[in-house]
């Protein structure tokens, strides 16, 4: 228990949990963040491309933006508060939050530690995206457990700049964690980008589908694409996301047709280690048809021809 000289005040209790609460929410953040970068940079091959910042990438990195500030200030307010008054050192709050940050750090570096070992002896493959998860685990929970065990024994209060050196870095790395993001995915606009493409995509699968359904219906296939507005069952003719122009159709023959369409950018699934960009599109009482949708930037046309023993009409089965 306190004696009353080191009685904790209301001010000792919010800084230290505030502290603490800025303090688990940053780590958990900053690991989340490398993780989704190291998947980004070694994509497992059994994954579709995504759009990088979903998944939570924006509200990690907002996190650290705000919260890591808030850590760091408020350890120097706690620091000051200590050398203003070295009985601030034994409240019971600062003892309870050191000491659990110290053994959370201790129990994540060894879970860590046997993870890798267990793989290793387990005979299954290490690739380098888990040898590079595991580091950073180890290093930031590593960090966090010297550095906590540091102040427990009072290193920090006793040197107050190499202190405030180690806030810098603290800042320094993770400013570089999130603007080396911008290298890694791409900026948020390159994001949005991404998201309008693959809208772009779902809406051309779709219309392909009701064409399909169209020419099912009626063994033929439709002139223009206003022709396959159908207030009974809903469908509502897509249009570009970001234009509001309708799409380009066209047909080159009675079965053949092209679907076009402004691009963004140039398609994700392109790239090195990437998987082509499928869509299932449905084709009402004809099953699926998995059409590849890889495209480049800017106008680009997709020529799809429909074969009728796979999407057979429907008055040729009765």
């Amino acid at each position: 228990m306190d004696t009353p000289a080191v009685k904790t005040t209301p001010k000792d209790f919010f800084l230290w949990a505030g502290a603490m609460i800025s303090l688990y929410g940053s780590v958990i953040a900053l690991i989340t963040l490398l993780f989704n970068y190291i998947n980004y940079a070694f994509p497992d091959p059994l994954r579709y491309t995504s759009d990088p910042y979903s998944g939570g990438m924006s509200y990690q990195m907002a996190s650290l933006i705000i919260l890591v500030p808030l850590f760091l200030v408020l350890m120097r307010t706690i620091r000051a508060s200590i050398a203003a008054d070295s009985s601030r050192a034994e409240v019971w709050i600062r003892r309870w939050a050191l000491y659990l940050t110290v053994f959370v750090a201790g129990a994540t570096v060894v879970v860590d530690l046997i993870v890798l070992l267990t793989t290793f002896l387990n005979g299954e493959s290490i690739t380098t995206a888990f040898l590079l998860k595991v580091l950073v685990v180890l290093l930031v929970a590593g960090g966090g457990l010297l550095h906590f065990l540091a102040d427990l024994r009072g290193y920090w209060n006793r040197n107050q700049n190499r202190a405030m050196t180690v806030n810098w870095g603290v800042g320094v790395v993770v400013l570089a964690a999130i603007v080396s993001g911008f290298f890694i995915v791409g900026t948020p606009q390159d994001a949005r980008m991404f998201r309008l493409d693959q809208q772009r995509v779902n809406d051309l699968s779709m219309i392909q589908g009701q064409i399909v359904y169209f020419y099912q219906q009626k063994e033929e296939l439709p002139q223009n694409l206003t022709e396959l507005q159908d207030p009974l069952v809903g469908f509502i003719v897509p249009t570009d996301p970001q234009t509001e122009q309708p799409y380009e159709y066209s047909t080159s023959g009675n079965l053949t047709f092209q679907l076009c369409a402004t691009f963004s950018r140039e398609s994700a699934a392109t790239g090195p280690g990437s998987k082509p960009y499928a869509v299932e599109s449905y084709a009402p009482y004809g099953g699926y048809a998995d059409e590849n949708w890889n495209h480049q930037g800017g106008r680009t046309c997709f020529e799809r021809t429909i074969d009728p023993e796979k999407f057979p009409p429907i008055k040729a089965r009765i």
